[in-house]
């Protein structure tokens, strides 16, 4: 399955509309993100041609093994090699029954393994930060997909996951000069994340403060995990996490709309 360098990420509320310019951009990849079934998948792969259609992710929490197996595998049958089954345990304080995580995930692939249709390794991935889960991302399936990380982190989950897994980080960008805008915007994207505590212990174990976490996240926090500024200055910030061994970035351009092809088309021209 060929991800290419670059994705997109977008919830799969925002709909298909931007999916034919980020396919002519360049992009190999797009993150459906909001947790999607693998049925909120589809019109993705309906909509564009050639790019994979990844999950972004389908939370364990809300589907059963099987019923994943068995739609990726009418999925699969209609668009062969074209969808990646992004799989992960959520937030903590949005799931009432939350627990066990490392095990649930354990148990998930098991039934991805065990069902009629298997769901082959190399067809999934894991949303992983900490180490444990890192582990499982590397030992269960292609590799890991983080999620609202510093360069540093991909620097850490490269050490972890060994050289041939999959790292494809999201990276959320504001391609907007005026620091201050561009901070405002950063804001107002991160307090739903700087208020999900599996974030915000991974940036605790990264070595951020408590300080740092507070009152809509410090400008050194808020510039390390979202890059603005010039295209050029937000492609130079990407291009830290191909230096520190991601092998894909999924990009998630902020402040200009739901689908702000200029944006992405501007750093495709700079990045591919």
């Amino acid at each position: 399955m060929e991800l290419g360098k670059l994705g997109v990420w977008q919830t799969w509320h925002r709909g298909t509309g931007a999916v034919e310019a980020i396919e002519a951009a360049g992009y190999g990849t797009f993150w459906v993100g909001g947790s999607p079934s693998v049925e909120q998948c589809r019109p993705f792969l309906e909509t564009s041609s050639s790019l994979v259609i990844a999950s972004g992710i389908l939370n364990v929490w809300q589907h059963e093994p099987g019923d994943v197996a068995e739609a990726r595998a009418a999925v699969e049958q209609e668009f062969p090699g074209r969808f990646l089954i992004g799989i992960g345990i959520g937030h903590p304080e949005r799931t009432s029954d939350y627990r066990r995580p490392l095990a649930t995930m354990r148990a998930f692939f098991d039934g991805l393994d065990a069902a009629a249709s298997p769901v082959p390794a190399d067809t999934r991935c894991a949303a992983a930060l900490g180490p444990k889960m890192l582990d499982l991302a590397r030992e269960r399936s292609l590799g890991a997909h983080s999620y609202f990380v510093p360069a540093e982190h991909t620097r850490i989950a490269r050490e972890r996951l060994g050289p041939d897994a999959l790292l494809a980080p999201e990276v959320a960008v504001v391609v907007e000069e005026d620091a201050e805008t561009a901070r405002r915007v950063a804001r107002g994207y991160a307090e739903y994340y700087l208020a999900s505590s599996n974030y915000t212990n991974n940036l605790l174990r990264m070595g951020w403060s408590d300080a740092d976490l507070t009152d809509g996240g410090s400008d050194a926090l808020i510039d390390a995990l979202i890059p603005h500024g010039s295209a050029e200055s937000v492609a130079a910030a990407v291009g830290s996490h191909f230096e520190a061994g991601a092998d894909h970035v999924c990009l998630q351009a902020l402040g200009h709309g739901d689908a702000p092809a200029e944006d992405y088309a501007a750093l495709a021209a700079l990045l591919l």
